[in-house]
């Protein structure tokens, strides 16, 4: 298999991933802007949500350009990503209808800590293919963001405990960390192709 065609069936699966998530907001029976309160929280769980959907699919994406070979662990890896954000839509849904209170707040910080092993997983698994030169491995350096994630998500989870309210703050602080752009891998790839990229 292609990294071409592993990339368009995941492309596929986020796609239906995010059209399931805006399924979950309602249409409300009044014509009244006050008819729409209710619904705020299950909009704000579904744009954190699709960030956080959107950022997988962006560095996704740039690391399967970095891979060239397609290996058996490299597809269940990338299976084992898909499953833990197919669930997205379940827990945000379940988080915004309860109001973001302690249960459902800890199950989507769990979801979203899967979602990242399971992202670290495909990564180790690209990086074991491509050997002790591997190109990713160079890309992602000490990675600092994909380590504070995790820990992140932990003490979000911790944090429904004592107040949701911290938790879904903590949950917000994590996307917007990768909401800055991260061009590591594209500036390596384009390295070891001879090719400029623009300013900074």
């Amino acid at each position: 298999m292609t990294t071409g065609r592993l990339e368009a069936f995941s492309d596929g699966v986020i796609a239906i991933i995010i059209t399931i998530m805006v399924l979950e907001m309602k249409i409300p029976h009044g014509n009244g802007l006050a008819d729409l309160r209710p619904l705020l929280p299950v909009f704000l769980s579904y744009v954190l949500s699709f960030f956080y959907v959107g950022i997988y699919w962006n560095n996704h994406h740039h690391m399967l350009h970095a891979c060239s070979t397609v290996t058996g662990a490299i597809l269940w890896a990338n299976l084992h990503l898909l499953f833990w954000l197919s669930l997205f839509p379940f827990a945000a849904g379940w988080m915004g209808e309860n109001h973001f209170t302690a249960v459902p707040t800890a199950l989507y910080g769990v979801v979203l800590l899967m979602a990242a092993m399971a992202y670290y997983l495909l990564q180790q698994a690209i990086i074991r293919t491509q050997g002790p030169d591997s190109i990713l491995k160079d890309a992602i350096g000490r990675d600092w963001k994909g380590k504070l994630s995790p820990v992140l998500y932990i003490v979000a989870i911790t944090a429904t405990l004592r107040s949701s309210r911290i938790a879904w703050a903590i949950l917000v602080i994590a996307a917007l960390i990768w909401l800055i752009p991260d061009r590591r891998i594209e500036k390596r790839l384009a390295m070891s192709r001879g090719l400029a990229i623009g300013p900074q």
